[in-house]
Order: C-alpha cells, then structure tokens, then sequence
C-alpha cells in the first residue's frame, strides 16, 4: 500500500518557526509592499478578535481581506465623487423619506438603478426649497457615477488585449491616473496589454504627477513584460529621405 503526504508549498516550508514579533514584522513589510494599508491597521485587532470568537484560520483571513475590499471601495467612491464635483456628499441612504411623504421611495430606488440614464429619459425635481431636491439629485449623481465607472473599468479590464498608443505624451492628473491604475490592476495576470511611449519610464512622472501612483503604474505594466527599445532614430524621417533621395 502506498501513501501519499500532502506537502505545503515550499514558500510555506521556509516559514516556520517565526517568533511572534518576527511574524508581526513580516506581515508589516507584506503589507507595505503589497499595499494592503487597511489588513496592516487592523490586523492586531482581527487577531485578538479572532482568538477571543475562535474563528477558524479561513474565518480570520476572511475577516481581513473583506476588511481590505470593503476599505479600498469605501476611498474608491470618495475619490469618484470628489471628481464629479458635487458641491457635497449626499447619500440616497441618508435621505429621510418619512420627511417628505410626498417623494415615493420606490420611484427613487427605481431611479437610482440607472436605467433613465441609458434611455435618455429626463428628470425633474420640483419643489420649494428644503424639500429634499438638491439631496436627491445629488445622490442620484453619486449613484450614476459609481455604476458609470465601475462599467468602464470593468470593460477595458475584460477586453483580451488593451492597446495604448502615445502613453505620456499627454500629462494625466492624479484622477487620470488612478482610473488608469484601476484599469491595470483589474487586467493583472489576466489579461494582455501593449503601449506605446515616447517617454523613458524614468521620465513617466512628467506624465503622472503622482509619483507613488506613477511608480504603481510602471510596476503593473512591467511585471513580466516584453520591452522592446526602438531608440531614437526617426524611421518616418528616414524613409522620407530616403524616397527624396531616389526622387532627386
């Protein structure tokens, strides 16, 4: 009879025996260079929660990735609707229906699907000032912009093979390359991307202005990466001398 031994994975193996405060500053370091910000804050806490509710090893780390998720969408939407420029944040969950009987709470949840947005359809708020309209429609905004750009993000990130001409020769501003950034990070490890630039890498923060986020960005499009250098000799220039040349 043969017997077959699950082993772990040799990046595991490697691993045991670490003190706890050896342990606590691994997870530190992972955390900073995988950017995982909100697992690094909380993850004393998750542990003495865990150990106090017993929670199973899956449970735990669980319990810290949703916490991660929940925290990256929590800014996500922040930062998508400080770009949108609304004058101040409303929340469709913060209106207070029982206020004004004369909106139908239906009618909003309806609205707030999007749909009259992909028809084209108009939308008209009318009443006396406090009656709740610049709450609405401010949380409608809200409500379309975060649907309107997880599509858009969700769509470049499916595609096969995203292809990007001329990246940096137009500066992009931190927005631009966050939403950028989100594009690649969806694509990662999945997908196929090919750009073009007429910047050197080192030269991309004339273009991303952020240099963190630039850094982030090179990073993702690196990763395994063919690089092809094609140098700085003109060969639209060089044919078009060379045809004048032959002509002449």
């Amino acid at each position: 009879m043969t017997t077959t031994s699950t082993s772990r994975p040799e990046s595991l193996r490697r691993r045991q025996g670490l003190t706890e405060q050896a342990a606590q500053a691994a997870i530190d370091q992972a955390c900073r260079r995988l950017r995982l910000p909100t697992i690094r804050a909380v993850v004393d806490d998750a542990v003495t929660a865990a150990t106090k509710e017993q929670l199973t090893y899956q449970g735990f780390l669980a319990e810290l990735l949703l916490a991660e998720v929940d925290d990256r969408d929590r800014r996500s939407t922040l930062r998508r609707i400080k770009s949108a420029g609304f004058p101040r944040e409303k929340w469709l969950a913060d209106f207070d229906f029982t206020a004004n009987p004369n909106i139908n709470p239906a009618t909003i949840n309806e609205l707030a699907t999007g749909d009259w947005i992909r028809r084209g359809d108009p939308l008209c708020l009318i009443g006396d000032s406090g009656t709740g309209k610049s709450h609405l429609l401010i949380a409608l905004g809200t409500a379309a912009d975060e649907k309107q750009l997880t599509k858009t993000i969700n769509r470049y990130g499916r595609v096969d093979l995203l292809v990007i001409d001329e990246l940096g020769y137009l500066e992009l501003d931190r927005r631009g390359a966050e939403l950028l950034f989100q594009v690649l990070t969806e694509r990662e490890e999945k997908n196929a991307i090919a750009i073009a630039s007429n910047q050197s890498f080192s030269a991309w923060t004339d273009t991303f202005t952020d240099p963190r986020l630039c850094a982030a960005i090179v990073d993702r499009l690196t990763y395994n990466a063919t690089i092809i250098e094609t140098g700085t000799n003109s060969y639209r220039l060089a044919h078009t001398r060379a045809r004048a040349s032959v002509m002449g």
